[in-house]
C-alpha cells in the first residue's frame, strides 16, 4: 500500500496544498483525515476532490479502521467525526461481507474487521447524539453478519452498558438493539429473543430508573420482535411458543399499567403510543392467546380513547390550550395525533379478527360518537386550507395521500360500516342525533366552534350515505332526513359561519340528492350554482363543484337529470371560469366534474361542444407534462367522440393539432406530448362511430405509424403500438384499402412498427405490449398476414432470449398462447422447423419458458388465455400422442434438503436451486391444478367476504373456536424471512381480481374467453381428464398439495 499512499499524497496535493509536509510521507490516516476536511470545504472543487481521494482510499485494507478510529476519538473536530462516523456506516454496508446486497469489493479482511469491533462499542458512550447514532448504526450493521459467531460478547457488552446508570451509553445501546432487531435474521431469532425480551420487560417497568424515551424504544424493540417471530411461527411451527409466549403475559400486565398511568415525569402521549402499537401487534399476531387478557385491555384502551378525544378537542381542534407534544432522541416531534391514529389501529385490529370483531360492534354507539368528535376539522387545517385550495383538494379527496386524524376516523367510520351495515347506519343515526343537540346548547352558550360538530356530522352520514340510505328505505333506522337537510343544512347554508361549514353542506346535499323532493333539490341546485361564483371563497368553489360531480352522480343513476337541465349552462360557466384561474389539484377536480357535466345530457354538449373541446385542447397544451390533466382531457374528449353530433367538429379542432405535435421534432415540444398525443388519438379512434372519417384514416394515421417508426422514445413507441392496434381493431379494412404514395398499405405499415418493437436493439420494455398487438393482428388479419406471420413469430423468438422482465416475457409468451387457440397445427409445424437457442426446436425452448412462468403471470385475462391454451395442448398431446410434445422435459420441482432449515440469506448464496426433471405434458397437468387452486382460493376469499356480515352474530368473542386451519407446510421452506413479510404470491388474484371494472380494453371485453368461468372450466376439464386410461402414469407424478386440490373436486 506504499504506492496507494503515494497515489493518495498525489491526488490531495492538487486539491488543497499543505505547505510543509511532503505530501508523499503523509499517512493513509492523515490522507484520509485531510479527504474529510475537503468534503466539508464550502468550494465545489475541493468537495469533489475529496470525494475522489475518498473513492481511492476505500479499496486500502486499513479505511474502515482508520474512520472508526477518527469517529470515537473524542479529541477530534466535531464535523470530522460526524462525516467519519457517517461514511464508516456506508463502508460496514458496501464492504464488511461479500453475501450483502450492497456489497463491492474488496471484502474488510478479518484483522480490520477485528481492529473495527474493539473501537465501536466506545462510540455508544459518546455524548454527541449524532455521532453516537451513526456508532450504534454501524455497529447494528456488523451484528448482523458477525453475531453471534465472529463477535459472542457483544451482546454482553451491551447488556452491561443498559445497566451502567450512565445515560450516553444506554441510548447507544438501545439504538444499535432497536436497528438490530429490526434486520434481525430468522436464525438469530432464536438467540435474541431470549437475551433480550426479559431485559427489554425491566426497562420498560424500571420508571424510576430510565428515561420515558428510553422505555419507549424497549417497548419498541419489543414490538419488531414480537412481528417478526409471529412471521417465523408461519414457517416453524413453535417458534412463538418458544420465544415470545413467556414474557407476553408480564408484558401485558406492564402495558396494561403503563395506559393508565397519568402523562407525567414517568409517562406521555409518546409513550402509550408505542405500548399501544405493542398491544395491536399481539392482538393481531396472536390473538388466542391475548383472549384471556382482553378484558383488562379493552376498557383501558376504551378509556384512552374517550379521555383523549377531550384532549384532543381542546388542544388541537380549537386551539383552546397549548400542548407541549414530547420529542424522542432524534429530536422528531412526538404529535398527540400519533397516539390517536394507534388507538384507531387497535380497533381495525379487532375489526381483522373474528373473535373479537363482536366486542365493536356492542361499542358502536359510543364509538361512532367519539369518531365524529375526531372528525372535526381543526384550527391548523382552517389555517392551511384557506391560504392554499390546491392543499384543501389535495387532503378532503377520497383518495387522498395525506394523513390526518379526521381522515383516518373517517377510514374507521367506513370500515365499521362496512363490517355491521345495519347497525352501523343505527348507531351513526343516534350519534348525530346526539351531537345536534349538543351543538345546539353550545351555540346558545356562546361557543364559537359550534359549526365544527355540525361539518362533521355532515361528512360522516355523507361519508356513508349508501348504508344510511339503504336503512332508510327499509325502516331499519328512524332518522328524520328531511328535517336533518331543512333544519340542519339548508339553514347552515344561510349563515356565514365559516366558508368551511358553507362548503360541507352543499356537499352532504350532494350525496343524499335521491332522498329529496323536488322543491328541495332545485333549492339546493341554486345554492351550488350560488356557490361557483367567483365572488364566493375558494372553499366554497371547490366544494360547489363537488356537489356538482355528486349530484350528476346521483341523478343519472336514478334517471332524474331532468332536475339538471335548467343549471347546466351556469354550471358549465362556472367550471370554465375555474379551469382558467387554478392550476394542479383544483383543476383536475374541475376537469372530472366537466366530464361528468358532458355525459348528462347530449343535446346540451353539442350546444357547448364548441366551448368544451378548445377549453380541453388549450388546458391539455398548457400542461402538457401533467400526466393527470392529459388523462382528464382524455377521458372529456372520449365522452365526446361518443356523441355523433360532437365527432366531426371535435375531430376538425383535435386531430391537426395532435398532428401537428406527432409531426414535431422531438426537441421543439416538452418530453412526453408527443406520447400523450398518441394516447388521445387511441382513445377518439376506440370511441368514435365507424367508419372511421377520412381525417382519422388519411391524416393521423400514417403519421402515427410515421412517428412510432422514427422515434426513439420508448413510451411513443409503446403508445404508437397500441393506436396502432386500435386502428387494426376497429377499422381493418379501412386501413387495409390506404394506401400511401409508394403503394404500402396500412397493414405493410403495422407490421414495420412491429418489426421495431421487436427489434433486438431496442429497450425491451417496447415488447411489453406487442404482444397485444400481434394477437389482435392475428385475430383480425390472420389469413392476409402470410409470410409475415413468419417474420413476426421469429422476432418474437429472438425477443424472448434477451427478455428478462416478467411483463415483458409474459406479453410475448401470450402471442403463443393466442396461436395455440386458432392455429395449433401450424404453429407446433413453425416451431418445430426452427432451432431454439441450445439447437433443440424451438418448441422446447417455448414451452420451458412459458411453463416456468405461468405461475406468474398477472391479470385475469391474460390468466385465462394461457390457462385455456395449455387445456388444448395437453388434450392435443394426449389425442395424438404427438411426439414432438411427448418428447419434451422441462423443470418439474425445486428440490430441498430435509435437513437445510430456513433458509438464509447466506445459505442461498452457498446453494444454487435444483429441480427435478419431469415430462411436458406431466408439467401442464401440475399446472392446470394449480390454476384451479388459485382459482377456488379466490371464489373463497371473494366468498367469505361477502358472507362476513351475516355470521357476525355466530361467532360470539369469547368462543375459543379452534382456528388453526391446517396449514399447508409445503413449499414454503426455504424462504427468506423478507418474502414471508411481503407475500407477492397469487398476484393474479388479489383482491381486485374480481372487480370486473378493472379491465377496460375493448378487445378484451369482446373476446369469449373473458367470460370463461376458471374453476367451473378447470374442474370439467380436470374431471374428464381423469376418467382417461392415460391418467394413471400421469397421477404419479402428483404431491400432496396437488392431490388434495384433485381429491376436493372428487377425483
Amino acid at each position: 500500500s506504499g504506492k496507494m499512499a503515494a497515489a493518495a499524497g498525489a491526488g490531495s496535493r492538487g486539491a488543497a496544498p499543505s505547505p510543509g509536509t511532503g505530501a508523499v510521507q503523509q499517512g493513509l490516516k492523515e490522507a484520509l483525515f485531510e479527504a474529510l476536511g475537503s468534503i466539508l470545504s464550502p468550494v465545489q472543487e475541493v468537495r469533489a476532490a475529496g470525494e475522489e481521494q475518498i473513492k481511492v482510499l476505500e479499496v486500502t485494507e486499513e479505511f474502515g479502521v482508520h474512520l472508526a478510529e477518527l469517529t470515537v476519538d473524542p479529541q477530534g473536530v466535531l464535523a470530522i467525526r460526524q462525516l467519519a462516523s457517517v461514511i464508516l456506516k456506508q463502508y460496514v454496508e458496501n464492504h464488511w461481507c461479500n453475501q450483502s446486497e450492497k456489497f463491492h469489493p474488496p471484502e474488510t479482511t478479518e484483522r480490520a474487521k477485528l481492529a473495527i469491533r474493539e473501537l465501536l462499542p466506545n462510540g455508544l458512550r459518546e455524548p454527541i447524539s449524532k455521532v453516537r447514532s451513526s456508532v450504534a448504526y454501524a455497529i447494528s450493521a456488523i451484528a448482523h453478519w458477525d453475531w453471534p459467531e465472529a463477535w459472542p460478547e457483544l451482546f454482553r457488552l451491551l447488556m452491561e452498558m443498559l445497566i451502567s446508570g450512565d445515560v450516553n451509553a444506554v441510548h447507544g445501546a438501545m439504538r444499535v438493539l432497536t436497528e438490530f432487531t429490526r434486520e434481525v435474521t430468522d436464525t438469530q431469532m432464536p438467540l435474541v429473543a431470549p437475551v433480550i425480551l426479559p431485559e427489554m420487560y425491566k426497562i420498560f417497568t424500571m420508571a424510576e430508573v430510565y428515561s420515558i424515551r428510553t422505555r419507549a424504544r424497549a417497548v419498541e424493540i419489543f414490538t419488531t420482535c414480537a412481528n417478526l417471530i409471529c412471521a417465523i411461527e408461519e414457517v416453524e411451527k413453535g417458534a412463538a411458543k418458544a420465544l415470545i409466549f413467556p414474557v407476553v403475559q408480564q408484558f401485558t400486565e406492564a402495558f396494561v399499567q403503563a395506559l393508565q398511568m397519568p402523562d407525567g415525569p414517568s409517562s406521555d402521549s409518546g409513550l402509550k403510543m408505542e405500548v399501544l402499537k405493542a398491544v395491536t401487534a399481539l392482538v393481531k399476531n396472536f390473538p388466542k392467546h391475548m383472549v384471556s387478557s382482553m378484558q383488562q385491555i379493552l376498557p383501558i384502551v376504551w378509556s384512552t380513547l374517550t379521555e383523549s378525544a377531550a384532549v384532543y378537542v381542546r388542544t388541537e381542534v380549537n386551539y383552546m390550550e397549548e400542548v407541549d407534544d414530547p420529542v424522542d432522541s432524534d429530536g422528531e416531534v412526538l404529535g398527540f395525533e400519533n397516539l390517536v391514529f394507534n388507538i384507531f389501529e387497535f380497533v381495525h385490529t379487532l375489526l381483522e379478527n373474528r373473535k373479537f370483531k363482536s366486542t365493536v360492534k356492542k361499542a358502536l354507539p359510543e364509538l361512532i360518537y367519539y369518531i365524529i368528535l375526531y372528525m372535526q376539522i381543526t384550527e391548523e387545517q382552517i389555517k392551511v386550507w384557506t391560504g392554499n385550495p390546491h392543499q384543501f383538494v389535495e387532503d378532503e379527496d377520497d383518495d387522498t395521500f395525506s394523513y390526518s386524524v379526521r381522515i383516518s376516523a373517517q377510514d374507521l367510520l367506513l370500515a365499521v360500516a362496512s363490517d355491521f351495515q345495519s347497525e352501523s347506519a343505527i348507531a351513526l343515526a343516534a350519534a348525530a342525533t346526539k351531537h345536534l343537540q349538543e351543538a345546539e346548547q353550545a351555540k346558545s352558550d356562546g361557543n364559537v366552534h359550534w359549526w365544527k360538530i355540525h361539518e362533521a356530522c355532515m361528512l360522516a352520514l355523507g361519508s356513508v350515505k349508501n348504508v344510511i340510505t339503504e336503512s332508510l328505505k327499509n325502516g331499519r333506522i328512524q332518522f328524520d332526513m328531511h328535517g336533518f337537510l331543512t333544519n340542519v343544512v339548508l339553514v347552515d347554508l344561510n349563515l356565514s359561519v365559516s366558508p368551511f361549514l358553507l362548503g360541507r353542506a352543499l356537499w352532504a346535499a350532494s350525496r343524499f340528492a335521491t332522498v329529496m323532493t323536488p322543491e328541495l333539490i332545485q333549492q339546493f341546485l341554486q345554492a351550488t350554482v350560488s356557490g361557483l361564483h367567483e365572488t364566493q371563497p375558494p372553499s366554497v368553489r371547490i366544494s360547489a363543484v363537488r356537489a356538482i360531480w355528486g349530484y350528476c352522480d346521483q341523478l343519472k343513476i336514478s334517471e332524474c337529470t331532468h332536475v339538471l337541465q335548467p343549471f347546466l349552462p351556469s354550471i358549465l360557466d362556472g367550471l370554465i371560469h375555474l379551469a382558467t384561474q387554478f392550476s394542479s389539484e383544483v383543476l383536475t377536480l374541475v376537469m372530472e366534474t366537466l366530464c361528468v357535466v358532458c355525459t348528462v345530457d347530449p343535446a346540451f354538449t353539442i350546444s357547448v361542444e364548441n366551448k368544451v373541446c378548445p377549453l380541453t385542447i388549450a388546458i391539455f397544451l398548457k400542461y402538457s407534462n401533467d400526466p393527470v390533466v392529459a388523462s382528464l382531457a382524455q377521458d372529456i374528449f372520449k365522452e365526446l367522440a361518443q356523441i355523433e353530433a360532437c365527432q366531426g367538429p371535435m375531430q376538425m379542432r383535435l386531430i391537426p393539432t395532435l398532428v401537428s405535435i406527432m409531426h414535431a421534432p422531438s426537441d421543439k415540444i416538452p418530453s412526453g406530448l408527443c406520447a400523450t398525443a398518441i394516447d388521445i388519438l387511441t382513445t377518439v379512434v376506440r370511441n368514435t362511430k365507424l367508419p372511421l372519417s377520412e381525417v382519422l384514416i388519411c391524416q393521423a394515421f400514417p403519421v402515427v405509424a410515421q412517428c412510432t417508426l422514427h422515434t426513439d422514445d420508448n413510451a411513443t413507441m409503446q403508445n404508437g403500438g397500441e393506436c396502432l392496434r386500435a386502428y387494426v381493431a376497429v377499422a381493418l379494412e379501412q386501413i387495409a384499402q390506404w394506401h400511401d404514395d409508394q403503394g404500402h398499405n396500412g397493414l405493410w405499415y403495422v407490421m414495420q412498427v412491429v418489426s421495431q418493437l421487436l427489434d433486438p436493439r431496442t429497450s425491451e420494455y417496447t415488447a411489453a405490449f406487442v404482444g397485444r398487438l400481434v394477437s389482435t393482428l392475428i385475430s383480425k388479419a390472420g389469413s392476409q398476414l402470410g409470410e409475415n406471420l413468419d417474420q413476426i413469430l421469429r422476432a418474437i423468438l429472438s425477443k424472448m432470449q434477451q427478455a428478462e422482465t416478467l411483463s415483458v416475457m409474459q406479453s410475448l409468451i401470450m402471442v403463443f398462447a393466442q396461436l395455440v387457440h386458432n392455429q395449433l397445427e401450424p404453429l407446433l409445424e413453425f416451431l418445430c422447423s426452427l432451432p431454439g437457442p441450445t439447437g433443440k426446436p424451438a418448441l422446447e425452448f417455448v414451452m420451458s419458458e412459458w411453463t416456468s412462468r405461468q405461475p406468474l403471470f398477472y391479470g385475469q385475462y391474460e390468466g385465462k388465455v394461457s390457462t385455456v391454451a395449455m387445456c388444448k395442448l395437453l388434450q392435443h398431446g394426449i389425442n395424438t400422442d404427438d411426439k414432438r410434445l411427448r418428447d419434451i422435459m422441462v423443470k418439474g420441482e425445486e428440490i430441498f434438503n430435509a435437513d437445510e432449515g430456513i433458509r438464509t440469506r447466506s445459505k442461498a448464496a452457498k446453494n444454487p436451486e435444483r429441480w427435478t426433471n419431469i415430462p411436458l405434458l406431466v408439467k401442464l397437468f401440475k399446472l392446470l391444478i394449480g390454476e384451479l387452486s388459485s382459482a377456488m382460493e379466490a371464489n373463497v376469499a371473494r366468498q367469505s367476504t361477502a358472507a362476513e356480515w351475516n355470521q357476525d352474530e355466530v361467532n360470539d368473542m369469547w368462543e375459543d373456536q379452534d382456528d388453526d386451519d391446517e396449514d399447508d407446510d409445503e413449499g414454503l421452506a426455504g424462504q427468506l424471512l423478507s418474502d414471508l413479510l411481503n407475500p407477492g404470491a397469487g398476484v393474479r388474484y388479489d383482491d381486485d381480481y374480481y372487480d370486473e371494472d378493472d379491465e377496460d380494453d375493448p378487445d378484451t371485453l369482446k373476446d369469449p374467453l373473458y367470460q370463461v368461468d376458471l374453476q367451473a372450466y378447470l374442474t370439467d376439464y380436470l374431471r374428464q381428464f381423469a376418467q382417461q386410461p392415460c391418467y394413471t402414469p400421469f397421477s404419479d407424478h402428483l404431491n400432496e398439495k396437488e392431490k388434495r386440490v384433485l381429491r376436493s373436486i372428487g377425483i
